[in-house]
């Protein structure tokens, strides 16, 4: 049985527990719910208890979402929307908030725990909740339509890359290729746009590396969990309210160099550490990887262009790094009929006459996973150990 708590009830609860100084337990509900006059059976009484539980200390009305096994995102665009990716594209739920104070008082509550502020003054924040969730709210008038709150969350567990082939992420033709990238010890990257599933691509492929090699993950959430009996993690830090004390990706690549890698894996380049990840793979750490932004493979090397001026190189020097660092590019698409995330082309870094560094197409996968070779294909199949 379902216990409907009405939004009036919750609030003077909510103000009876909080002028007592306690705790929303089903001993203490109970005794506020007699005090409010309200008679309940001891079952309806932890149905209440969990209902409140979830309001005041919990996710609320995104609670159940968060405990669906296949829910990747959950977003909140106000009061009355709220929309889930469960791998199959977005839909948008009957779940709703009963007024946008609501929807703010739950933002500034996960913001608080993650030991953040969100108020008028700082009307946005980005930050990691316990048990590696990532919060994105924003509140109004910065949002006109109402409070907005995206939660990403880890993957539940580790796919190996016969999960993938059988959720139609990795076509059958793929797998000796994304193999042998792996056993022969080569620097990539995993690229496509938000929620294509490139860290949950990476973890798998992480997986199949040599059990004796030492894997330092450098991330902003720890959201890579690869099946490896060695793996170091180093996770940045925000700055606190005074803007002090941060540590960002730059100082843990720094870090991460010092401590005996046999891989160093960035779970996603987008800022100033691109160039120490460049200078790690160019100074002997060999089969280096990560995850990047970017609409399409041919976009990789302008992305990363721009990445490595915008830290002070020049763009000379960011090609003439990336031609010998980098060598494989992986990207992911999502299929615009079903939302089902694929890896839709494998190419090859190859640098021009001009001294510029192309992404040359090796192999390509139509929306059914059937492969095309494209010119840079023999020249992938011949890539030798590093």
């Amino acid at each position: 049985m379902t216990t409907t708590v009405s939004p009036e009830l919750v609030e003077a609860v909510r103000v009876r527990l909080a002028r007592a100084g306690v705790e929303p337990s089903a001993a203490q509900v109970a005794v506020a719910l007699r005090a409010e006059r309200s008679v309940y059976g001891d079952a309806e009484i932890l149905a209440v208890a969990r209902a409140l539980c979830a309001d005041l200390i919990g996710a609320g009305p995104l609670e159940p979402l968060l405990a669906e096994p296949d829910v990747t995102d959950v977003l909140v665009n106000g009061p009355r929307e709220v929309w889930v990716d469960d791998g199959r594209g977005l839909r948008r739920t009957s779940t709703a908030f009963t007024d946008d104070g609501a929807v703010r008082r739950l933002a500034q509550r996960l913001a608080a725990a993650a030991g953040r502020r969100l108020d008028d003054a700082s009307p946005y924040v980005d930050a990691r909740l316990a048990g590696g969730v990532r919060l994105h709210a924003v509140l109004p008038p910065i949002a006109s339509g109402g409070t907005c709150v995206s939660l990403r969350l880890p993957p539940r567990r580790t796919f190996t890359l016969p999960d993938l082939v059988a959720a139609g992420t990795v076509p059958p033709p793929a797998v000796p290729v994304l193999t042998s990238l792996v056993a022969r010890r080569r620097a990539f990257l995993v690229t496509g746009g938000t929620g294509t599933g490139k860290t949950t691509l990476l973890s798998a492929l992480l997986s199949l590396a040599d059990p004796g090699e030492r894997l330092l993950l450098v991330e902003d959430s720890a959201e890579l969990r690869p099946l490896h009996p060695h793996v170091v993690r180093l996770e940045s830090r925000p700055a606190n309210l005074e803007g002090a004390g941060g540590v960002g990706l730059r100082d843990l690549v720094r870090q991460a160099l010092r401590m005996r890698p046999d891989r160093v894996v960035v779970g996603e380049v987008r800022g100033a550490e691109v160039v120490d990840l460049l200078a790690a793979l160019n100074t002997g750490h060999e089969g280096g990887c990560g995850t990047l932004h970017a609409n399409t493979a041919a976009d990789v090397p302008p992305r990363l262009e721009a990445l490595g001026c915008a830290a002070g190189l020049s763009r000379e020097a960011v090609h003439s790094q990336l031609a010998a660092a980098l060598d494989v590019v992986v990207h992911l698409a999502r299929d615009r009929r079903d939302g089902r995330r694929r890896v839709a082309e494998v190419c090859l870094l190859s640098r021009t006459p001009s001294g510029l560094v192309q992404a040359v197409p090796a192999l390509t996968f139509d929306a059914d996973g059937h492969p095309h070779h494209g010119p840079g294909y023999e020249a992938l199949a011949d890539l030798p150990p590093s």
